[in-house]
């Protein structure tokens, strides 16, 4: 097998073997401790412009499907496992984690100390690096982490928004291609369905698309809600103007600092008196719209065993979570409330307007790959939905 070797803008260096794309791709090393999923990782927008590595130590046992698809193609900069698996030991596949990573010109690298990389990582920080594959010059590599591009200031959603809207229901494909909506999360029950509109019609919510994982629009969809899906810079009045009967911020990649026109149409969204739900970036956007401001964490929170605290009931949800960024809870208004925090450092996970029906969470309770236990969020947003008709 082909050599490859990962290079960290502090001078380390990772020697190992290729099991994707050949050449070279830089981005943020950083680290999932998801046991599953990695297809959904892969495939998530949300990894844009990052080098993932993931800390279960053998990746691609069970393949992977088209099904388990979360946007119309792979976003990551490039992966790094311990041991690619050789064999796709599961009914569903319809092809291997190898060759998946090379026909979709991901560059990735294995047979590498992972536990290693992972405690570098949480203890110095996420930093940039390179993968290069074959006969490559690892001082040359460090040089050119040094050198590449910060997450810090970066405006990735752009570059993974939909180009024009669509609409997404139990009919439609995601982007008009003729391709089928998808499954139905493996028939996870809805915590609650959308009440009929006028006349009996299904309710309509526009979704802004900063980057937006398939299972969000698979759960509104089994909840009852059709979703009218928005570029990211969409003004806001064009949005409202479709008179939804709720306005979704979702997920996406990159720092939220940088997304003044998000955080600009965060705010009339808020202020409208149309129920608003944000997911992810969505939360932190939606903060920025309400007066708060965010900071980047150390290493960030990424994998599906994730604690947080439902302060509303004291119970405690095992969440799927994906950020490197989060809400500096000091700067918030005394109007907006903090409703989740994280059990393993305190940062804040969730927030609702005391007097606005908005609200938002850190977390991904879609769960595409899992857990399930923050689901009932599509229920709120519905009730809310349900108290302004």
């Amino acid at each position: 097998m082909k050599t490859a070797t990962l290079a960290l803008e502090n001078g380390q260096t990772f020697e190992g073997v290729s099991i994707g794309a050949d050449g070279e791709t830089s981005g943020e090393v950083v680290f999932n401790t998801s046991l599953t999923g990695y297809q959904e990782v892969l495939t998530d927008p949300s990894y844009s412009g990052q080098i993932v590595t993931m800390t279960a130590p053998q990746i691609g046992n069970y393949g992977v499907t088209d099904e388990d698809c979360e946007s119309r193609k792979t976003s990551v900069a490039g992966f790094v496992v311990r041991e690619a698996s050789p064999m796709s030991s599961n009914w569903r596949a319809e092809d291997s984690f190898t060759n998946y990573l090379k026909s979709n010109g991901i560059v990735a690298i294995a047979e590498i100390d992972t536990r290693a990389l992972t405690r570098v990582l949480r203890g110095v920080g996420v930093m940039r690096g390179v993968i290069g594959t074959g006969d490559v010059s690892a001082e040359a590599l460090v040089a050119k982490a040094k050198a590449s591009a910060k997450m810090e200031g970066a405006d990735w959603v752009k570059a993974v928004t939909c180009e024009a809207p669509f609409v997404w229901n139990a009919t439609t494909s995601p982007a008009g291609s003729g391709e089928p909506a998808g499954p139905s999360d493996f028939i996870v029950p809805p915590s609650r369905l959308a009440s009929a509109g006028p006349g009996g019609a299904r309710r309509t919510i526009a979704a802004y698309d900063l980057g937006m994982k398939w299972n969000i629009l698979r759960r509104f969809t089994n909840h009852g809600l059709d979703v009218q899906v928005f570029p990211a810079t969409t003004p806001a009045e064009e949005v409202l103007a479709s008179k939804p009967a709720g306005i979704f911020f979702s997920n996406g990649p990159g720092d939220p600092a940088a997304l003044d026109y998000v955080g600009r149409n965060a705010k009339v969204a808020a202020e409208s008196g149309v129920p608003v739900f944000g997911i992810c970036l969505g939360h932190q956007v939606l903060a920025m719209g309400m007066g708060g401001t965010t900071y980047k964490l150390k290493f960030g929170h990424r994998g599906t065993n994730h604690p947080v605290k439902h302060l509303e009931t004291g119970q405690v949800e095992i969440t799927s979570q994906n950020h490197g960024f989060a809400v500096d809870a000091a700067s918030l208004p005394k109007d907006v409330e903090v409703t989740h925090l994280n059990l393993y450092d305190n940062t804040v996970e969730g927030l609702k307007h005391k007097e606005l029906p908005v609200f938002c969470v850190q977390y991904h309770p879609e769960a595409a790959p899992g857990p399930h236990d923050a689901d009932y969020l599509f229920g709120r947003f519905l009730d809310a939905i349900d108290k302004r008709s």
